[in-house]
């Protein structure tokens, strides 16, 4: 997996993105599994996450709602398929209202822009 740590910081929340291939539901729950090993992810709030399969999209918000729906749709708008993102947001504190859909899709956003 790519991981791009600290790409976004608001109001003490601090975001990073993560992804690599991926093209079943128990692949996806392994790289999680795997990306939590490293303790700074397994400590996060949300570790929000998606891909779109042979069967369509499968996702996980993890406490973050709506946030596995924003990456479904840049990932289908991208035509990615087999290729898991995972948005993980460590909690600052601060509730952080809309602001955090436009994190989400920041932060897909840097994944795409920089891991190919």
């Amino acid at each position: 997996m790519k991981i791009f740590d600290g790409i976004i910081s608001d109001r003490g929340s601090k975001y990073a993105v993560s992804g690599g291939p991926c093209s079943s539901a128990d692949e996806a729950k392994a790289l999680i599994k795997n990306l939590c090993k490293q303790k700074k992810f397994a400590k996060a709030t949300h570790n929000s996450w998606a891909f779109v399969g042979r069967e369509g999209p499968v996702k996980n918000d993890d406490g973050e709602s709506g946030a596995g729906m924003v990456i479904v749709r840049m990932l289908e708008r991208e035509t990615l398929h087999n290729h898991i993102v995972v948005v993980t947001r460590w909690y600052g504190g601060k509730h952080l209202g809309g602001d955090r859909f436009r994190h989400v899709q920041d932060a897909v956003r840097h994944y795409l822009d920089n891991a190919f």
